[in-house]
């Protein structure tokens, strides 16, 4: 109970800086909103092999994988916040405060998956609008893999910031990261028409069972292997982060 409480404490005083910087919420949706608007339209006649004939469907097969995107992108550089707190001493004076180490990671990264949901709503609200259309226990099971996601990607975030300490290295090392993880997750196009050593390394990203599973909801087949095997691997894989990330905390804070 002790570390339920003290990640709500964490959690409650991270969500109000967070609303005190309302900018968060523009900077957060401007590129998907970006990617809605300008990439989209064009996905029509490039997914024709797909079956594709509307915008609607289109859009059913993107807006899935802009979610994971948005997921991935909006925990991976939540690291630079806690770097920030290191070098004003916040994590130092933790050290005196009988906090749980646990706490003070999850209580920074579910304040990073309420923003991301926040940020997810708005997306899906706008993509309505342009004829997307899913049913509403579809959409919650894909809003838990975001948060799943959210969480796993926030963790390892800050967990590699207490490694580096150091925006100039966070920066280029979650960069290098984001890129091949962007690619090998056909979050922009569907990887069925890709060849099949390509499709075989995306095998091995976790985000990309995420994409697939994600697709299969919006398209309505819940009962999809792609729906479970994705919510599974991206579970384990949370799981794992978390708990190396809290260890670094941990670590950094005795």
């Amino acid at each position: 109970m002790k570390t339920v409480r003290d990640t709500w404490l964490i959690f409650q005083r991270q969500f109000l800086l967070l609303v005190r910087q309302p900018a968060w919420l523009f900077v957060g949706v401007f590129q998907p909103v970006m990617y809605l608007l300008l990439f989209a339209p064009l996905l029509k006649p490039a997914l024709g092999y797909l079956g594709v004939t509307t915008d609607a469907q289109a859009y059913q097969i993107f807006v899935p994988g802009l979610l994971v995107l948005l997921a991935i992108f909006g925990g991976l550089f939540q690291g630079f916040g806690l770097i920030a707190e290191l070098r004003a001493g916040v994590i130092e004076r933790s050290r005196v405060t009988p906090v749980s180490r646990l706490a003070l990671l999850l209580g920074r990264s579910l304040r990073d998956v309420v923003s991301l949901i926040a940020q997810a709503v708005i997306i899906t609200l706008l993509a309505l609008a342009f004829g997307l259309s899913v049913f509403i226990l579809d959409l919650l099971l894909t809003y838990l893999m975001l948060a799943l996601i959210a969480l796993m990607t926030s963790a390892l975030s800050y967990g590699v910031a207490l490694v580096v300490r150091s925006e100039d290295t966070l920066a280029p090392l979650m960069n290098t990261i984001a890129q091949p993880v962007l690619l090998l997750s056909g979050i922009l196009l569907p990887l069925a028409s890709a060849p099949g050593w390509l499709q075989g390394i995306a095998n091995w990203n976790p985000f990309s069972w995420a994409v697939d599973g994600a697709r299969a909801l919006f398209a309505g087949d819940l009962g999809n292997d792609a729906v479970w095997q994705g919510l599974a691997i991206i579970a384990v894989a949370t799981v794992l982060a978390v708990a190396w990330a809290a260890r670094q905390f941990a670590r950094s804070v005795r």
